[in-house]
Order: structure tokens, then C-alpha cells, then sequence
């Protein structure tokens, strides 16, 4: 039996205000090396494009947006719960987070869990997927966008991160996500639609030859 409960009224997701700082060094004279920085909200079940360079913030941002990864600052909303406020093996019931090869992400715990709040979903309401591998045999590729779909069609939010290499991710995306995020040294951009996201020269430029017509 579903025993779902969640707030119809909040967004789906809600990112607010959130910033992650990394430093090097002796306490007295630590470096910052990196910042991320991310504020944006989807109210209602999509599939979401994420794409940047390497380095530029995208799976810390997947970590911080399921729990695995504690903020600096802000915090992030899953159907108006605060998932850093939620117990640690019970987070993967609003936000799930699998890499690469489809392996969930661990949690980090920083308090102990009979002080923190139950989960109101008992299945994912978010599902992130960090650079899945894409076979391009036996129709593997039209069963992962049928499944992306499925998910949102069930009233989960998608958010598929991809580093394309080859014209056919472009197609994926194009295909699978109405709106798209753009990580790029650690500041993120929202972009309405495939072709509000390529004109944008930061994006062309990560993108080479792949944003060239005809590539």
C-alpha cells in the first residue's frame, strides 16, 4: 500500500539557496578552491537536462539534492520537507541519486537519526541520474527515455545528467527534457528548452563540435 503524504501545495523541488565551499590548508590560512551556488525550484514532474563541464559542480549538486551532501548554506525542499532534516536511510524516499552505473549514492550522517524527521513518501519523488551509460544496441536507449517518461507520467521529477561525447546524447536530451540546468565552475543556470540552452555561448562552447549544425 502507498503511504505517500505530501504537501500538494509546495513545489515539487525546491532548491533554496544553496551554497557548498570547499578550502585547502592550515586553519589559519585556508584557500578556497571551489563554491557552488544554486537557487531554482520545478513545481511539477519533468524530465530535467543537467549538463557542464567536468569538475564544474554537477554531481556535488545531485548530493546536496538528495541528503548525501550537507550545504554551507540554504536548503533544499522535496514536496516542502527539508531533506536534510529527514533520517538519513529514509531520504531515499523523496530524493534518490544513482551514478554512473545505477548505484545509489551513500548518505553522510551529521546527527543521529531519532532527532531527525521521518520521511513522508515511502518511494522516490525525485529520481537523479548522474551520467547513466546509454547502450546503443537493442533498443536500450528508447527503453531509459520509455522509463524517464513512466516516471514523470507517475508524478516524479527526472533529472538526467549527461556528458555528451556523440551527437546521439544530444538527441537524448533534446528528446527526453523540457527544461535543462547548466553547471559551470560552480554557478548554475536554468534554460527553458533545448534551443534556449545551446544559444547560450558558454554552452556552445563546453559543447564543441557537437553544437555545430550538421555535427
Amino acid at each position: 500500500m502507498n503511504t505517500t503524504t505530501t504537501n500538494h501545495h509546495a513545489a515539487l523541488l525546491r532548491v533554496e539557496g544553496i551554497g557548498k565551499h570547499y578550502s585547502r590548508g592550515l586553519p589559519w590560512r585556508r584557500q578556497r578552491t571551489f563554491s557552488l551556488a544554486a537557487d531554482f525550484e520545478v513545481a511539477r514532474p519533468a524530465v530535467v537536462g543537467v549538463l557542464g563541464p567536468n569538475g564544474s559542480g554537477k554531481t556535488t549538486l545531485f548530493e546536496l539534492m538528495t541528503g548525501s551532501n550537507r550545504p554551507d548554506s540554504g536548503r533544499v525542499r522535496v514536496a516542502g520537507q527539508d531533506i536534510h532534516q529527514v533520517r538519513t536511510h529514509e531520504r531515499d524516499r523523496l530524493a534518490i541519486h544513482y551514478h554512473q552505473s545505477y548505484q545509489v549514492r551513500a548518505f553522510q550522517r551529521h546527527r543521529p537519526n531519532f532527532m531527525l524527521e521521518h520521511a513522508r513518501s515511502d518511494s522516490p519523488l525525485v529520481h537523479l541520474f548522474d551520467e547513466p551509460q546509454f547502450n546503443t544496441q537493442d533498443g536500450y536507449i528508447g527503453f531509459m527515455l520509455d522509463f524517464f517518461a513512466r516516471l514523470k507520467e507517475s508524478g516524479r521529477l527526472v533529472f538526467l545528467c549527461v556528458h555528451p561525447n556523440e551527437p546521439f546524447h544530444l538527441d537524448i536530451l533534446r528528446q527526453s527534457c523540457e527544461r535543462f540546468l547548466f553547471v559551470h565552475k560552480g554557478e548554475v543556470t536554468q534554460h527553458a528548452g533545448f534551443d534556449e540552452l545551446v544559444a547560450q555561448p558558454r554552452v556552445r562552447d563546453y559543447l564543441g563540435a557537437l553544437a555545430r549544425p550538421g555535427a
